[in-house]
């Protein structure tokens, strides 16, 4: 699994002009989903989400984590993350999971986030969406599922 998460002062997720998700202070987090994933990678994804030290502590440094600053977190699912854009002008996206695949892994990583006890919002599962937001800083970072062996 792949995701990037982003630090933001506010961001939301419009469907069919109707606001699905919308958070103030938080966590932006697109989720990217490959064939190889497994439930099991969610341990790791949860556990850097809610822990990740990217907020400004009293002293300006990085010390703080969503949960500490008690922030909200808005899920975005987005099979482009494993777009390959490294042969010809059109990505191939056959390094992604299919809807069938990717789409209980998703609700599996929501699950998991709302069980934090944070304030966490979603977007729409395959949804055409538009996602707004006002990164923080910008702090933008990727984390990707440890590299397992699938033999």
């Amino acid at each position: 699994m792949r995701l990037v998460i982003q630090r933001v002062h506010r961001a939301s997720v419009t469907v069919d002009g109707q606001v699905v998700g919308s958070i103030d202070h938080g966590l932006l987090v697109l989720v990217g989903i490959r064939p190889s994933d497994r439930p099991t990678d969610l341990d790791f994804l949860v556990d850097k989400t809610i822990n990740l030290r990217i907020f400004a502590d009293a002293e300006g440094k990085m010390n703080l984590s969503v949960q500490d600053v008690k922030g909200g977190i808005l899920v975005v699912s987005q099979f482009t993350l494993y777009g390959d854009c490294r042969k010809g002008r059109r990505p191939s996206f056959i390094a992604a999971a299919g809807p069938e695949q990717a789409q209980p892994l998703y609700d599996q990583f929501v699950l998991r986030l709302k069980e934090s006890g944070l304030r966490v919002e979603t977007g729409i599962f395959a949804a055409d969406m538009k996602v707004e937001l006002v990164n923080d800083g910008p702090v933008t970072l990727l984390i990707d599922s440890p590299e397992k062996d699938i033999r």
